[in-house]
């Protein structure tokens, strides 16, 4: 009897979240299609809800319900593209972090390569950057636990914690005889959105390494300190967006406002009418029209190639570096109920020309590769782009996607001795004085 009473609740209950689903859907602007698909959504639960109440009844193990419900939703959402994602309550606060420009942990960037979890770069001045940890270290076990088996995600989490608290990372590097364990102690990392440097007197170079909630802001305080040090004397500027991975649609937009005095910078398009919209330029904040070289490559995705479209499209400055990754769709973020996210791509974005660049990228006005054969630079894992991703939007243009290129390690490009490509845009901006002051004397 109990049992019964007990499916009889688990059916009420999914009575409920269909009607709280169906709200939502309200809620956005869809009641006019919610009465035509109740019905046919209900019989298809029918299924859904008679293999939940099997596996609480018959499954060798009890599971909690929320356990089976928040699986299920992964599941569903794992049929779609690879930006959508479900997101666990603690997964959309640490989203929520990071976009503020803050968390607590240890300051390394992972990923998985040919399944070991591998560290992509160290943030500078973090807990991971002054123990050594360097880009292409495997992390092969988090507190005496091996990483071989664990989801990326769920590696992030054990890497993460309270400021304070300690872990012990297991590292195997080229150059190691035996793995070699580093024990370190958590801290809240901020992340630097921009940061800026002036270079040989006269040049501006300004990093813009994701999009933010304050990237505008940092940008113009930036900026104003670049001007100031060149006491009003800055004859270019090289923006660079190299892996930048992207962030806030809203910030990549305002950046690109900076450059562009009217016109537009992108449009979206998406299956319904208010998902459909176009950001325009304003004349209000456009800083100076100094010289551009904006430096791109395969790692600069999303709000990055947003900013670099509109550029090229406008013509207002010089794209160098390599291919972007290709990421041309949009990411809304839907909370839920009980404090879980959704992350669900909605629509795609164009350039101002209507370019496309869903898994093709954009292709720089100058090609320059990174150098290569150095030894630090080799340890970098290659990035995957858009097109690699299984499940990824196709693009309506038919037209062959760009050779990928290899990514330069961050550490290494933004430091002037080794970043060939850094050095090649200063080469340009120079070469652009030069030929403007050639051009007043005829």
């Amino acid at each position: 009897m109990s049992e019964r009473n007990g499916a009889k609740r688990l059916k009420i209950g999914l009575l409920m979240l269909l009607v709280f689903i169906v709200g939502v859907t309200i809620g956005l602007g869809r009641s006019y299609r919610v009465s035509a698909l109740s019905n046919s959504i209900y019989e298809e639960l029918k299924v859904f809800t008679d293999v939940l109440g099997l596996l609480q009844k018959e499954y060798v193990e009890e599971k909690n319900s929320k356990d089976l419900i928040h699986g299920a939703i992964k599941g569903m959402l794992d049929t779609l593209d690879p930006h959508s994602a479900f997101l666990p309550p603690n997964m959309y606060k640490e989203m929520q972090e990071e976009t503020k420009g803050r968390f607590e942990g240890l300051g390394i960037e992972i990923t998985i390569k040919d399944g070991v979890l591998t560290v992509v770069s160290p943030i500078e001045d973090t807990p991971a950057f002054r123990a050594g940890i360097l880009a292409g270290d495997m992390i092969l076990k988090i507190d005496g636990e091996s990483t071989k088996s664990l989801p990326l995600m769920e590696c992030v989490k054990r890497l993460r914690g309270p400021k304070g608290t300690k872990v012990t990372i297991t590292i195997m590097r080229e150059g190691f005889t035996k793995p070699k364990d580093f024990t370190l102690v958590r801290e809240v990392i901020p992340i630097r959105s921009v940061r800026h440097e002036l270079l040989e007197k006269h040049y501006g170079y300004i990093r813009v390494s994701q999009f933010q909630e304050k990237t505008d802001t940092e940008f113009d305080k930036h900026l104003k300190a670049l001007e100031e040090e060149s006491k009003g004397a800055l004859k270019g500027l090289i923006l660079d967006l190299r892996n930048n991975p992207g962030g806030l649609l809203d910030q990549a937009v305002k950046v690109a406002d900076r450059f562009l005095e009217s016109g537009l910078i992108v449009s979206m398009e998406g299956r319904r009418e208010d998902q459909k919209m176009k950001f325009h330029a304003q004349s209000a904040g456009t800083i100076p029209a100094y010289p551009l070289v904006v430096l791109i490559n395969s790692g600069s995705a999303s709000g990055a190639e947003i900013v670099a479209g509109a550029i090229q499209d406008h013509g207002r400055g010089i794209l160098l570096g390599t291919q972007t990754f290709g990421k041309g769709s949009v990411q809304t973020i839907f909370p839920l109920k009980d404090g879980s996210g959704l992350r669900l791509t909605t629509a795609r974005y164009l350039t101002p020309n209507g370019r496309s660049i869903q898994a093709k990228g954009i292709s720089p006005d100058i090609v320059v590769k990174p150098l290569q054969g150095q030894l630090e630079e080799e340890k970098v894992p290659k990035h995957p782009v858009e097109k690699d991703l299984e499940r990824h939007l196709i693009d309506v243009e038919k037209t062959p996607a760009k050779e990928k290129e290899k990514p330069k390690k961050e550490e290494a490009k933004e430091k002037k001795p080794v970043d060939q490509q850094l050095e090649r845009a200063l080469e340009l901006l120079k070469s652009w004085e030069i030929f403007k002051r050639l051009a007043k004397e005829k």
